[in-house]
């Protein structure tokens, strides 16, 4: 196992359980470094005087706040620790809510808290009454200097911290410019919502997260797979090319009855496509004996 990044207690009341802190979520970025064209040799970032162009040394950098454009005033880094907020190694339970109280906008990232030796008891007695109680804690937590806001909630056998944005980190919807009023304002039919409500209706289907993958990431790692056996003489095999679907222009000028027909029709294939292939194949032998009736007729005729 990981080692973990922070050691401390989950603190309520006057109850106390020790427990380690390990990241809830794994990178899976592919990373690019800057190489110089001419030799593939590495570039390496600069620390630069945009005035004089000359390299400086972290000793005579300093860090200062923008103001107004172009006006700084510098901050010393006693200053900095004086501001910091004291750490408490502990992640210290103010108040409880139901969890659907909360904006999704407000968790950031998630992280694991395990419990150490001797202390499952009271870690066990945690999880259970906030599943039994559909609960979830509210904390502050200070982790690398930096105090956050988190949510304290069971997952299965885990209990988990995710940390939350402050309210004043989150862009307000009033901000944006944004279509006001209910739907006959815009013109919205009837048939419009009903047939655009029979479409997710036909779209719904149980969460399973293994059904999506990061498709850019899996095509981008096979480049650069085939460009490392190129490099090294193998011989690489060309993917087809797949055929891809015309793009839907979607502006205020589009029949929205006509995309959602064509919408739900190709639902309906995706979904009954055995179905009408086993229905067809009912059908079949009905058309074949009424063609031998029809030329029987002829026949008599």
């Amino acid at each position: 196992m990981a080692r973990p990044i922070w050691n401390g207690t989950i603190s309520f009341g006057l109850l106390n359980v020790p427990v380690q802190l390990h990241s809830g979520e794994r990178s899976v970025d592919l990373h690019f470094r800057m190489l110089d064209s001419r030799d593939k040799s590495p570039v390496r970032y600069e620390r630069v005087n945009s005035e004089t162009g000359e390299e400086v040394p972290w000793k005579e950098i300093v860090k200062g706040f923008e103001y107004s454009k172009g006006s700084y005033v510098v901050i010393d880094e006693e200053e900095i620790r004086k501001a910091a907020p004291e750490s408490t190694e502990s992640v210290e339970i103010e108040a409880f809510c139901n969890r659907d109280e909360i904006d999704p906008m407000y968790f950031e990232k998630p992280y694991y808290l395990v419990p150490t030796k001797k202390a499952e008891k009271g870690y066990v007695l945690l999880r259970e009454v906030l599943a039994k109680t559909n609960k979830i804690g509210i904390a502050r937590v200070v982790i690398r200097t930096r105090q956050y806001l988190a949510a304290l909630s069971p997952r299965g056998d885990a209990l988990m911290v995710d940390l939350m944005r402050f309210p004043q980190e989150i862009v307000q919807p009033e901000e944006f410019d944004l279509p006001k009023g209910n739907s006959k304002s815009y013109r919205v039919t009837p048939q419009e919502l009903s047939m655009a409500t029979q479409l997710i209706e036909s779209m719904t289907k149980k969460w399973q997260p293994d059904d999506y993958k990061d498709e850019f990431r899996a095509q981008l790692r096979k480049i650069i797979d085939e460009q490392v056996a190129r490099q090294k003489g193998k011989k690489v095999r060309e993917p087809k090319e797949a055929e891809a679907e015309p793009a839907e222009a979607t502006t205020n000028v589009v029949d929205f009855m006509e995309l959602l027909k064509r919408s739900l029709e190709k639902d309906g294939k995706k979904a009954g496509g055995r179905s009408t292939a086993r229905k067809s194949a009912r059908k079949a032998p009905t058309r074949e004996r009424r063609s031998r009736r029809a030329t029987g007729r002829k026949a008599a005729s």
